[in-house]
């Protein structure tokens, strides 16, 4: 039987265990990426382990996320993260300079090579064949260390392209129309592979548009083959030297195969509020719009914003809409700005934000009460734009732009307008200027770190008891998103602070006048009472933050007890010594309630070498058991009080 390149690229990569599905196995990690959302605390635990330079072939510490700067803590973060990435043997992009995803892309990716970010869009980079992977900040602190990376050998869907692109239609279109079939959930443990004639008719930048928003899906990462298209895109950025052809073998087997022919792929969107709620545009024509953004990691090429930029040119936006623009790296912008297109942008009506993540992630431009926005961005969650009761749709930036001019949902492909030709340069605009080099081994040695007062090393998780004496906090449904667990918007500068930061746990639960999550577990934790979350389904999807994880162990959470718990959240846990528990038997769900005391006798016992513990509930009187899906490291990574303590005692 063939091999899909997926388990090509692990190959070269195995370090540790069978390569066989299923099992556990440790990979070697070529580049790793960070961003100051979450590197600050990765940069953080890496220093506390001691190893001083990385190991990795090369590490960049990317500035995107904060860069409002409403206060000290967000810049004393940016001179830290600079300091100690370049101390430390990393790259350092600096604010201003782009999105970490797409400049990654841009400048330093390779076919190929694993990516681990502390990002949970690093898939993007699956775009040009590189097995790119998101994860906590301290999976990836141990990563730059020279340690392997811990996944289960996947499963591999194989979505097979056949024919072309129509006018109008983008590859956004395509990764919503399998988000309608695969859905958020259940795809735990899956790699997404693309294969078939379909390939060759995207662009590197399309296809790193469906990578990206792969994310959504729930797997573990998505990859495409690297081809002419890939190597047309290398040598643009003058980086041919790292190409290497890469496909599947003919005769490679998927676990599932889905088709999609492009030809009969429509304008879609993700309505509220989560990236698998699907329509075509079609269906939603005529509906009132009040705010369109275009940009975020998922589309904000320079194809994308070129694109726009002719559509509107020598036009103006329905003078209802507020428009924005957001390219995504300083190389983007400045081509615009030379080719007369951000001109053009700026005239037709459109506000131009930072080259950075900004709305995407709640840092400003949160729409009016009950007004539609539409955006070309990856994630739609209840409140993400930093208004609550938000209406936030998700779309390609044809769509976008074909809202912005009407004032409505409109199908592009009924305007009155020829669609523009854009093709990818031969050559992009070359500036590496605000990409910092590590200093070298002589100058660290004298380097100074610089740590501002709002940089909190964080505190060390405690060992697990023998018996957890627990009472639940908090009960929620489905599909609970790390943005419900740790908010973005103004409370992320808060992030290199966890003793800040954590009074906001679940802050969109905290009624007023009540006590808060925080207060209630902080309380509990001053009785040695664990505090206990009880989730539904896809407990911990979306974003990787780690902070999901972190805060709650400072706050004293020593279980989460859910229907089913998302990949990167739930290694988030156990990196934090927080034991990830599956109800056996998914109704057993409706027998608990908020503040029942819960008991699992023998705990450490049963994390040391079994697949079940019995929980009794003492407020109701009843027993049920819960499912340990754990490894053999997940469980020594518990018993040692965290992967900080083990991989200091490895």
């Amino acid at each position: 039987m063939g091999k899909t390149l997926t388990y090509k690229i692990l190959e070269k990569h195995l370090v540790d265990g069978e390569l066989k599905q299923g099992n556990a196995i440790g990979i070697r990690i070529d580049q790793t990426l960070t961003q100051d959302a979450t590197g600050t605390t990765a940069f953080l635990l890496f220093e506390s382990m001691g190893i001083g330079r990385v190991k990795t072939d090369m590490s960049i510490s990317y500035i995107d996320h904060n860069m409002a700067q409403f206060g000290p803590e967000n810049h004393n973060d940016h001179l830290y993260l600079q300091t100690v990435a370049t101390k430390s043997g990393a790259y350092h992009s600096r604010a201003g300079n782009g999105i970490c995803h797409q400049v990654h892309l841009e400048r330093f990716g390779k076919p190929g090579a694993t990516l681990l970010g502390s990002d949970s869009h690093t898939p993007t980079g699956g775009g040009i064949g590189m097995l790119a992977m998101g994860a906590g900040g301290m999976d990836v602190a141990v990563a730059m260390g020279g340690g392997p990376f811990y996944i289960t050998a996947p499963k591999v869907i194989g979505v097979k392209l056949t024919g072309r692109l129509n006018d109008w239609v983008a590859s956004k279109d395509v990764i919503l129309k399998l988000l309608s079939i695969l859905s958020t959930k259940g795809n735990v443990g899956c790699v997404v592979e693309y294969f078939g004639p379909g390939v060759e008719t995207l662009t590197v930048p399309q296809r790193a548009t469906i990578t990206n928003m792969g994310a959504e899906l729930g797997v573990t990462t998505s990859v495409f083959p690297s081809d002419d298209n890939t190597k047309a895109f290398l040598a643009a950025q003058e980086r041919e030297a790292d190409f290497q052809p890469l496909t599947a073998d003919a005769d490679a087997e998927y676990d599932r195969v889905i088709e999609i022919d492009l030809s009969q792929v429509e304008p879609m969107a993700a309505c509220p509020s989560s990236p698998d709620n699907t329509c075509t545009i079609a269906d939603l024509a005529g509906g009132e719009v009040g705010q369109v953004l275009v940009g975020s990691c998922t589309n904000s090429s320079y194809a994308d914003l070129m694109m726009a930029a002719k559509v509107l040119k020598g036009r103006q936006i329905d003078p209802m809409i507020e428009f924005g623009v957001a390219p995504g790296s300083r190389q983007v912008l400045n081509m615009l700005a030379e080719n007369g297109a951000l001109s053009d942008l700026i005239t037709a009506g459109a506000r131009i934000l930072e080259t950075g993540c900004g709305p995407c992630i709640g840092q400003g431009f949160s729409p009016a009460n009950d007004v539609v926005s539409v955006r070309t961005f990856n994630r739609n969650f209840a409140g993400r734009t930093g208004t609550k009761g938000d209406q936030s749709y998700l779309v390609s930036p044809e769509t976008a732009v074909a809202c912005a001019l009407t004032g409505k949902f409109t199908d592009p492909r009924s305007l009155d307008i020829e669609y523009p030709d854009v093709d990818m340069p031969e050559h992009f605009d070359i500036d590496d200027s605000m990409i910092v080099p590590p200093l070298s081994e002589e100058e660290a040695k004298i380097a100074e770190v610089l740590r501002g007062p709002t940089i909190v090393v964080p505190e060390s998780p405690k060992q697990l008891p023998d018996t957890l004496n627990g009472q639940v906090v908090l009960k929620c449904g489905d599909k609970i998103t790390t943005d419900h667990i740790m908010p973005a918007g103004v409370f992320l500068k808060y992030r290199s602070n966890v003793p800040e930061y954590s009074k906001y746990v679940f802050n969109c639960f905290n009624e007023e006048g009540e006590k808060t999550f925080a207060q209630k577990s902080l309380e509990l934790k001053a009785k040695d009472v664990g505090s206990v979350i009880v989730g539904g389904q896809s407990y911990g999807q979306g974003s990787s933050r780690e902070h999901a994880a972190l805060c709650p162990m400072y706050l004293g959470v020593r279980a989460v007890l859910a229907k089913s718990i998302e990949r990167i959240h739930k290694a988030n846990l156990i990196n934090f010594a927080i034991v990830p528990i599956v109800f056996a038997d998914e109704a057993d769900y409706d027998k608990v309630a908020e503040s029942d005391e819960l008991v699992i006798e023998n705990l450490r016992d049963a994390v040391k070498d079994k697949d079940t513990v019995e929980i009794v509930d003492k407020t109701s009187g009843t027993k049920f058991n819960g499912k340990l899906e754990l490894s053999q490291r997940d469980r020594d990574i518990l018993l040692a009080g965290g992967l900080l303590s083990y991989t200091k005692n490895a």
